[in-house]
C-alpha cells in the first residue's frame, strides 16, 4: 500500500540547521558524508552520492523495507531470500538502482527526491534515516520535495507520503509518477533465471490500487 498525497509532516523534530550543516560539510566529529543528530535520534546523510548505499531498515513484526540515502532497497514479507517482493540486484552498475522511485516532472525537467535513479543535479539533497522511518529532502529548481517512508507496527504496509512545495514565484505544472519492479518471490532465482523472470507475473488495476500476482 503507497500513499500520496500532499500534507505536513509528523516529524517535527527541532534541528539546529545552521549547526547540523556545519557538522555535515567539516566532518564534525563523525563522518565525511553525514552526522547523528541525537536531539532527533536520526542519521542525517547530506549528499546522495555516498561511496556505498547506506541503509535503513523498516519493519514490523512480518513485513519489512531496506531503504537507502537514494531511495533505493527492497521489501519482503517474513523471509528476505523467499518472499521477496520488490527487485533489489546487490551487484548492479550502477549501484542501487532498484528501489521505490518516484519521478517529478517539472516542466522539461525530470528528477526523482532520492536523486537515484535519475541523478539528476540538485540544488538541495538531504537524507534523514530515523527509527522506522526515512525522509527524503531534495529541490530542484524552485521545487522542493519532501518523501517520508515508514512501516506501520501492526500493518503489514509500507506507508509513502511525498509532499511538492513550489519555492518559487513562477507558475508551475507538476506531474508526479510513481515506478516499481515486482520480485519473482525467490530472491535468487529472480536474480538468476533472465529467461522467465520478466514474463510470468499478472496485473490487475482496480481504481487506485495496482495487485501483483505471480505463480508463486
Amino acid at each position: 500500500m503507497l500513499s500520496v498525497r500532499r500534507g505536513i509532516s509528523p516529524c517535527r523534530a527541532m534541528i539546529k540547521k545552521a549547526e547540523l550543516d556545519s557538522k555535515i560539510q567539516y566532518g564534525g566529529s563523525s563522518m565525511k558524508y553525514g552526522v547523528f543528530n541525537d536531539t532527533a535520534r536520526e542519521y542525517v546523510i547530506a549528499t546522495p552520492k555516498t561511496p556505498l548505499p547506506w541503509i535503513n531498515y523498516l519493519g514490523s513484526r512480518d513485513f519489512f523495507r531496506l531503504i537507502s540515502n537514494t531511495a533505493g532497497g527492497y521489501c519482503f514479507y517474513k523471509d528476505a531470500k523467499l518472499l521477496r517482493l520488490t527487485r533489489y540486484r546487490y551487484n548492479e552498475n550502477p549501484l542501487d538502482i532498484n528501489g521505490h522511485y518516484f519521478y517529478v516532472k517539472d516542466g522539461a525537467s525530470v528528477w526523482t527526491p532520492g536523486w537515484q535513479p535519475v541523478r539528476a543535479e540538485l540544488n538541495r539533497f538531504r537524507c534523514r534515516h530515523g527509527l522506522g522511518y526515512t525522509i527524503l529532502e531534495s529541490a530542484k529548481d524552485g521545487l522542493a520535495a519532501t518523501q517520508e517512508t515508514f512501516v506501520p507496527v501492526d500493518d503489514n504496509c509500507e506507508l509513502t507520503r511525498v509532499t511538492l512545495t513550489n519555492e518559487s514565484d513562477a507558475v508551475k505544472q507538476i506531474d508526479l509518477f510513481f515506478a516499481i519492479e515486482f520480485c519473482l518471490w525467490n530472491a535468487l532465482d529472480d536474480m538468476s533465471n533472465f529467461q522467465r523472470n520478466y514474463s510470468i507475473g499478472e496485473v490487475e488495476v482496480e481504481g487506485s490500487r495496482i495487485y501483483h500476482k505471480s505463480e508463486y
